[in-house]
């Protein structure tokens, strides 16, 4: 016997089925009401911003349309150098090398002159011939004052004596330019607090068994440093035998630089009327990128026709490490504006994704996350740029690490909505 189906029975598997279908979705869309939702946020836990190398910056106010960025290097001032040279033909010894650092009073190098040898002599025989004068004299004027108490004049013996006074005269300033060309001598190669007067010279001192006057005791004159510096070049060879005005070293002081730049002549007023100005270094790895320097400025007397271009020379106030000779950098000038400061971030903050420019915020709620912004920009100078919107006064945002994550926040030219790094550096999208 055969049954027959009812025609109910398919139209309710049918119904199953659809009730099945149902249930699946409304439990797959539960479950995705449930799981976290997608933001633009990427996790940067301490591991990962130490693996990536992530560093932040806070925005800052700035004047950017009204800042004129310049480059330039710094230089010596021209007083930073001092030249040590002879004032006579020697032999030297040299007491110090190159780049070593000295201090005023310290020896730099000794010298032996025959015109020294001479000029001991010289002081030597006006010495000898002063005295035997002042003993002539003083002789003689004894016997005009004992011929006088027996009342008696001898007027051959007062012409003498008036001879003799003025040999005491002669000698004694024969003596005195003996001595105060050696002290001048001596003293230009001395520490200035330690100078010699004339009468110095004829002091005595010990040498080996005896005493002798100062003069007759100097061998080697000794030249030691007046400034401050670094010994930038040894000019003759050591034990060398070299003329007069020859140079012997040059010092330099490092501290003491100046910053010059070439400005466009077309902005000579704004230069005329700048109100901050400052010296940036160039961003490198290990440099602040609101690290600057504040200076005066001033503008130089240098014509550059051809080039269209007028000397900017900036006096730091300070010297920083990094402010040395031949260093370059950049010389910002905040010019006199109507505009106010705006939010700006560094210019090498934004990266470019795909069409569009995009930065990372540090989220102010938790450290340890970045939020993903469009860049809405506005006026560069170059190092720095205006943004419009996305940000406060009290933000940070990524400054090394931004390519990073543009390249994790983006897959296949479009961009993600979040996700989060491993400790190893490898990012993992939120999108399951």
């Amino acid at each position: 016997m055969k049954f027959k189906t009812p025609p109910w029975i398919p139209m309710a598997s049918i119904m199953l089925a659809l009730a099945s279908c149902d249930s699946s979705d409304d439990s797959g869309k539960n479950n995705k009401a449930h799981a976290e939702p997608v933001t633009n946020r990427i996790d940067i836990p301490a591991s990962v911003r130490s693996n990536l190398g992530i560093t932040f910056v806070n925005v800052e106010r700035r004047k950017v349309s009204a800042t004129l960025r310049v480059p330039g290097a710094f230089e010596l001032k021209p007083l930073a150098r001092h030249e040590y040279r002879l004032m006579m033909p020697a032999q030297v010894r040299l007491e110090v090398d190159e780049l070593q650092a000295v201090n005023p009073g310290d020896l730099l190098y000794r010298f032996q002159s025959p015109q020294w040898l001479e000029l001991q002599s010289r002081i030597e025989l006006a010495l000898a011939s002063h005295k035997q004068a002042v003993l002539k004299f003083e002789t003689i004027t004894k016997r005009i004052e004992a011929l006088k108490q027996a009342d008696f004049r001898n007027a051959e013996l007062e012409v003498q004596a008036t001879n003799f006074e003025a040999d005491v005269t002669r000698f004694k300033a024969e003596l005195d330019a003996a001595l105060a060309t050696a002290s001048n001598l001596l003293n230009a190669y001395r520490a200035r607090e330690v100078a010699l007067r004339p009468a110095d010279l004829l002091a005595s001192v010990d040498a080996k068994d005896s005493k002798v006057p100062l003069y007759r005791n100097i061998d080697w004159i000794e030249a030691h440093a007046i400034e401050a510096g670094v010994v930038q070049r040894l000019a003759v060879t050591d034990g060398g035998y070299v003329e007069a005005t020859t140079l012997v070293l040059t010092t330099i002081n490092p501290s003491q630089v100046r910053f010059r730049a070439l400005g466009l002549q077309s902005d000579l007023s704004k230069f005329e009327q700048a109100e901050v100005v400052r010296i940036v270094p160039h961003q490198g790895n290990d440099s602040d990128i609101n690290q600057s320097v504040p200076a005066v400025l001033g503008i130089g007397l240098d014509e550059h026709p051809r080039e269209r271009a007028i000397t900017l020379i900036a006096d730091p106030e300070n010297k920083p490490d990094w402010a040395r000779p031949g260093v370059s950098a950049f010389l910002e000038v905040e010019t006199r504006s109507s505009d106010g400061p705006a939010l700006a971030i560094p210019r090498s903050a934004v990266v470019k994704d795909g069409i569009v420019h995009v930065f990372f915020k540090r989220d102010p709620m938790n450290p340890n996350k970045a939020i993903r912004v469009e860049a809405d920009m506005g006026v560069s100078d170059g190092r720095w740029v205006e943004i419009q919107s996305g940000i406060g006064p009290q933000d940070e945002v990524v400054l090394e690490g931004a390519y990073e994550l543009k390249l994790a926040s983006s897959q296949s030219g479009a961009s993600q909505k979040g996700g989060h790094f491993h400790a190893d550096g490898t990012f993992h999208a939120e999108d399951h």
